[in-house]
């Protein structure tokens, strides 16, 4: 007859034996299939921005990052690397295309040149000038498809773009209306941009961000664009130029007031990224969209009394300077429209929504070449 204290022993030495089985067997299946281990090493993107260290973009892309972790668990890892880490802010589509960076956190409008469409994939002169205008493009009316069928062709996954804030012009010398424009040399983008000021008579000049400050220091352009109050401030412009050339409150920034960003991946990586690491990536890049723009907002705030503190005057152009620039403006959308099926389909739809009674921008008067005799069509 079994007693209960031998019955006891019998069940504590079978429960020894289980967890010793399981364990051999757990250490026999890692052994067997090496996946499983790896699987739990944390995948790492090198991810390089447009923004440079000190500036008030920069501690937000490291948040960013650092929320990609969290929100994955620890599965997945953001390399911050600043501007120029790896490779110059103009050569990050290329490397990113080619896999030397596995992703760029960047200014969408950099590759109007080669990559037509991408005109369309962030504000341009007197278009669509409010965030809220874009985030319902790009997620409501198909410009988040037409974003990512784009950069498909380049090896490219396009997440989805992030909101910044408007550009400013910083100058040397007072430029107090549409006409006294012309002569000045100035930098600007490239693009369609470039080629509207050009049409008023402006000398543009393309640099990357890093030559800005030198090339107005030493007085080589009359005045620059570049991005908004708060982190021009930071890069020094206050210093070397003492004028800042806005449009009037209605229009406060006629050339690209909402000057998107976007986080793009190399396609191979992209792919490579389990199913529910990439929901992750997508969710986690629409929140700091929004949180990068109330962040830089915030901070432009405080710039501005900076700015008066150093001497720094505000020009606000007028109503009537906005529809002279806007003669220029809407012909060469048309023709940046015209350079590729996508941009003609992304400026298409872009047009119906500026001329819907929503927005209401646009109406049949405004659409006429420069002299205002033919009507503009796609």
């Amino acid at each position: 007859m079994t007693t209960d204290a031998h019955k006891s022993a019998q069940n504590a030495t079978s429960r020894r034996g289980l967890i010793k089985a399981a364990a051999v067997a757990s250490g026999t299946a890692a052994f067997g299939f090496p996946a499983v281990v790896r699987a739990q090493t944390p995948i790492k993107w090198k991810v390089q921005t447009a923004a440079y260290p000190k500036t008030a973009g920069y501690p937000a892309f490291q948040k960013y990052c650092a929320s990609v972790k969290v929100l994955s668990e620890g599965k997945l890892e953001f390399q911050p690397l600043p501007a120029g880490a790896i490779v110059g802010t103009f050569e990050m589509f290329d490397a990113v295309k080619k896999g030397a960076l596995d992703a760029m956190h960047v200014y969408t409008l950099y590759w109007s040149g080669n990559v037509p469409v991408t005109a369309f994939l962030s504000s341009y002169p007197l278009g669509l000038d409010r965030p809220d205008q874009w985030e319902t493009w790009f997620y409501e009316l198909g410009g988040l498809q037409i974003a990512r069928k784009a950069y498909q062709a380049h090896n490219m996954f396009y997440v989805g773009p992030i909101q910044h804030d408007l550009n400013l012009i910083h100058s040397k010398v007072p430029i107090r209306s549409f006409e006294e424009f012309k002569g000045k040399k100035i930098r600007y983008p490239g693009g369609m941009i470039a080629e509207i000021f050009s049409l008023a008579g402006v000398s543009t000049v393309l640099l990357p961000g890093e030559e800005v400050y030198p090339a107005l220091e030493k007085g080589v352009i009359d005045a620059a664009d570049f991005i908004g109050p708060a982190v021009n401030y930071d890069l020094g412009f206050a210093d070397v130029a003492k004028y800042i050339i806005m449009g009037p409150p209605t229009t406060p920034c006629l050339h690209q007031p909402v000057d998107l960003m976007d986080l793009t991946v190399n396609m191979a990586k992209w792919n490579a990224l389990p199913k529910h690491l990439q929901d992750v990536v997508i969710a986690a890049t629409r929140q700091h969209s929004w949180d990068n723009y109330a962040y830089i907002q915030k901070e432009n705030m405080a710039a501005w009394d900076k700015y008066k503190a150093k001497g720094v005057q505000i020009i606000r152009l007028s109503e009537d300077d906005v529809q002279k620039f806007r003669r220029y403006a809407i012909p060469m959308w048309f023709k940046w429209a015209k350079r590729d099926p996508l941009a003609k389909e992304a400026f298409a739809s872009q047009l119906a929504y500026m001329r819907s009674i929503n927005v209401g921008y646009v109406p049949d008067s405004m659409l006429v070449d420069i002299d205002g005799k033919t009507k503009l069509t796609l």
